[in-house]
């Protein structure tokens, strides 16, 4: 969040899905920052992914593609019909465009790259947290 912009009044609850418990680790910390996110759950896997964001209902899930037990396109699919009006971002090293699009397709409302979260992933969680879609600047054709 840029240091001019007052902090929204309300907070999110976030949800991180990732199979790399050190990646988790740093996207939590990454998140410290911004005072009006609060990291709510972590999973390991799809299936943990759509348990957890039942129990949790976040208002925003950061997911990885390539999980064990159920891949995050999948998850956030089920996601979808169980939790309604969570947003999620896709946070993958799957730099395909066309794995993209599917993702996108499928209810996700951001793309980041993994590469390319240091720098765009806070961008990326503000953009849909005003309801704007937003796609890592690393994303092959």
């Amino acid at each position: 969040m840029s240091q001019n912009q007052p902090a929204p009044s309300k907070h999110f609850r976030v949800l991180v899905v990732d199979d790399s418990p050190p990646w988790r680790q740093w996207v939590v910390s990454s998140l410290g920052p911004l005072q009006h996110l609060q990291v709510v759950g972590e999973a390991s896997d799809g299936l943990e992914a759509v348990q957890k964001a039942q129990v949790l209902k976040p208002d925003l899930i950061l997911l990885d593609i390539g999980l064990p037990s159920l891949n995050g396109i999948e998850a956030a699919k089920r996601i979808s019909r169980v939790v309604h009006g969570s947003k999620v971002i896709f946070l993958t090293v799957e730099s395909n465009a066309d794995v993209a699009q599917i993702a996108l397709s499928n209810g996700a409302q951001a793309y980041v790259l993994k590469s390319d979260a240091a720098t765009e992933l806070w961008p990326a969680i503000e953009a849909v947290l005003r309801g704007e879609r937003f796609v890592s600047g690393g994303l092959k054709e």
